[in-house]
């Protein structure tokens, strides 16, 4: 089913507050990292958000990742803070790792010659999961 522009709206609000929110405490404590939101998908019903964060250098992606999700309700609190004037209700926040650029760096670098390959031996690449 395709999103609804009231949908795009949201999710849009919510990847630009969540970006100030996470950018800004992991300027305290993980030097040199670049976290990014990839996308956000709202459900029809407002009610649940799924957050999809990109991480380099990919090291401390899990480590990240489990951070977020540990503190939720306050990066959920603060999110509702701030968009209290554009939002009636905060939609339950789910976070993922995404790992588009693992992949894309695995294919440029069979492709350059690093590894072996990938068009004699097509094995050699992960496959992806559908979420």
């Amino acid at each position: 089913m395709e999103e609804t522009n009231r949908q795009k709206k949201i999710a849009n609000v919510l990847q630009k507050d969540l970006i100030d929110i996470l950018q800004g405490e992991a300027r305290d404590w993980l030097k040199g990292v670049l976290i990014s939101i990839t996308k956000v998908y709202v459900t029809s019903d407002l009610g649940e958000a799924k957050i999809y964060i990109s991480v380099f250098p990919s090291e401390h992606r899990d480590k990240l990742i489990a951070g977020i999700k540990g503190n939720n309700a306050t990066i959920r609190y603060e999110l509702a803070r701030r968009t209290k004037n554009q939002l009636r209700r905060m939609p339950n926040l789910e976070f993922f790792s995404d790992d588009s650029l693992d992949y894309i760096e695995g294919i440029d670098s069979a492709l350059r010659g690093d590894d072996e390959n990938p068009i004699k031996n097509p094995k050699i690449l992960p496959k992806r999961q559908k979420r």
